[in-house]
């Protein structure tokens, strides 16, 4: 066995890489098996500065002394079994002296846990005074694997400095091999955390996009700091329906990263910067991860690195983060001139779409009154409505944080109760209604409610093309689209229930219809009753709407390229080649 080089091992690899990055090189090792693949890669690398200490007790004491006296932070590794259990009380006490100490223990794995393989102990839970961070590190098998890790390990080790610094413990799976063959570590990404305005890196060169997440109420001072950004650094905000920012340099880029081949529309960002909690915004999010690096604001300083594209963690208020960026002359706002063309010009140029949740919404989102707000249930409802441009008066809201489809409607109830002079409007499909429809009965509920229920009598986002379950045609509303329950599209079913409960009811079936009442519902003026509108589509013109929406523009790839990629996943039989041949006719 060579033993001169790394080992093979990606995880432990990627760990090698951030230390060195960190400037972490003192490290006290244990004797043994399951740490056999970092030590020897360590003792073979002059970086490191290393000591043997047989009794894991005493290593990590000895980590203690050297952590104190030093002002650094102290590696200790220990194979597996109960070599760990022995690091317990020097890590109390570390942990009381908040000493930088950071455990790299090894396991057999999770799912090995209790099927009494030796030395396979249950690490998951710690004592709450052991370590400040705890983290389980599979092992690397692929590059996803490895994104993952990368932000694991990072947040793992900058937790030794922040809050005051304290212990850290690092469960490593054990790798089988024991191959030492690798010359070089991996160029790995740094997430550093900031919490100090004099502390922060300084802004790449280059386009600067602001992504907001579903954000609590905004107040003047951090709006202004935000437009002054964007005027000094030539950035743009990227909203969705929940962002509720209402400052100048606003673009909603739903309706360009929707489309199928929005690759040739996207600009190119250096820096994506990212505030608020969960962005519902598929498409605008994932359009994103062209920029090279993001930063993320967010003062609880978890690591909320969805795409795994996370450089910077800057735990501090968004206004102290934005001002501190605001300084020196005027620069220009081009990149959102640009933007906000793309989006007016993709706006326009939809057609008259089927008789659809995606129909109604570019009917009427040009008569949503000022003032009013808007809540939108997933998935569908608020994909529909965020395409589109609200006034800058409107708020929205909308269930991201659990994305479930159970509180839709008793989460509009209480909204509505808190301001009896704004106008709120819920836009739902029937299985979040009927799943939450009880909400409807609260005598609490006052006349501004207004609610516009779209019924197409199933889960409408599982028969939508993109879906996979869309290829079980109509054997997907069997059990996955939940189809034919709630009376299967009854006319009167939601009609005598809404009126019963002290509601003003009224329906439509077609687009004649719908343009008789929509004017009545959308009016700003207060009614004498609350409102339900219940509008009946059908899954097939759903689906047409939001295909002709996202195929205004056709992606890049072959026919050939995509076949191949539809059987890969495994797409097989007449079913395929139907799939197969649609998409192709699709892209001309």
């Amino acid at each position: 066995m060579g033993h001169d080089y790394y080992t093979d091992d990606k995880g432990t690899l990627v760990l090698m890489a951030l230390l060195k990055e960190y400037g972490i090189k003192k490290v006290v090792a244990s004797p043994g098996t399951g740490n056999m693949a970092l030590v020897v890669s360590m003792q073979h690398d002059p970086y490191f500065e290393m000591y043997s200490c047989v009794d894991e007790r005493s290593a990590a004491y000895m980590a203690c002394g050297i952590a104190a006296e030093s002002g650094e932070p102290i590696v200790v590794t220990c194979t597996e079994a109960t070599a760990s259990r022995n690091y317990l009380p020097g890590l109390t006490e570390a942990f009381y002296r908040k000493l930088p100490i950071l455990a790299i223990m090894t396991g057999r794995g999770e799912n090995r846990t209790g099927s009494y393989e030796p030395q396979s102990i249950d690490n998951a839970v710690l004592p709450n005074d052991v370590a400040k961070y705890r983290v389980n590190i599979p092992v690397c098998r692929n590059h996803k694997d490895e994104r993952i890790v990368i932000t694991k390990l990072n947040e793992a080790i900058n937790n030794l400095y922040t809050g005051g610094g304290g212990p850290v413990c690092v469960v490593m799976e054990s790798y089988d091999s024991l191959g030492f063959l690798v010359k070089e570590l991996p160029k790995v990404r740094v997430i550093k955390t900031y919490k100090k305005k004099e502390e922060l890196p300084p802004l790449p060169q280059g386009n600067i996009a602001i992504l907001v997440g579903a954000h609590q109420k905004w107040n003047a001072k951090t709006v202004k700091a935000v437009e002054l950004f964007c005027e000094k650094n030539n950035a743009v905000v990227l909203c969705d329906l929940t962002s509720n920012y209402t400052g100048k340099y606003r673009v909603n880029y739903s309706i360009v990263a929707t489309q199928e081949g929005c690759s040739k529309l996207l600009p190119d960002i250096a820096l994506l910067i990212y505030i608020g909690t969960v962005c519902g915004d598929y498409y605008t999010s994932e359009a994103m991860c062209c920029a090279k690096e993001w930063w993320m604001v967010n003062e609880d300083g978890i690591y909320h690195d969805r795409f795994y594209k996370l450089t910077a963690m800057i735990s501090m208020e968004e206004v102290d983060f934005f001002e501190n960026y605001s300084i020196g002359e005027y620069k220009e706002t081009s990149l959102y001139e640009e933007l906000k063309k793309q989006c007016s010009t993709m706006i326009d140029a939809i057609p008259d779409l089927p008789f659809s949740n995606l129909w109604i919404a570019q009917t009427a989102y040009k008569h949503i009154p000022e003032n009013s707000v808007i809540h939108a249930a997933i998935n569908n409802s608020f994909r529909s409505w965020n395409y589109f441009p609200l006034p800058s008066s409107v708020t929205g809201s909308c269930n991201v944080g659990g994305f479930g489809i159970d509180g839709g409607l008793s989460t509009l109830v209480g909204a509505s109760l808190v301001h009896p002079d704004r106008l709120y409007f819920g836009i739902i499909g029937d299985l979040a209604f009927f799943y939450d429809m009880n909400a409807l009965g609260n005598r609490h509920i006052r006349n501004n409610l207004r609610l516009l229920l779209v019924n197409n009598g199933k889960g409408q986002e599982f028969r939508n093309y993109q879906h996979p379950a869309s290829l079980l045609d109509d054997d997907c509303d069997k059990y996955v689209a939940a189809g034919g329950h709630y009376g299967k599209q009854s006319p009167t079913l939601v009609k005598y229930y809404a009126e019963s409960m002290g509601f003003r009811y009224l329906t439509a079936s077609s687009k004649k219809e719908f343009f008789k009442l929509y004017k009545d519902f959308f009016n700003d003026k207060h009614a004498d009753k609350p409102m339900v509108f219940e509008v009946f589509t059908d899954n097939v013109h759903e689906n047409e709407a939001l295909h002709t929406i996202r195929y205004m523009v056709k992606p890049k790839i072959s026919p050939g390229r995509l076949a191949k990629q539809i059987i890969a996943k495994g797409i097989m039989g007449e079913t395929g080649i139907q799939v197969i041949k649609t998409i192709k006719d699709n892209m001309g």
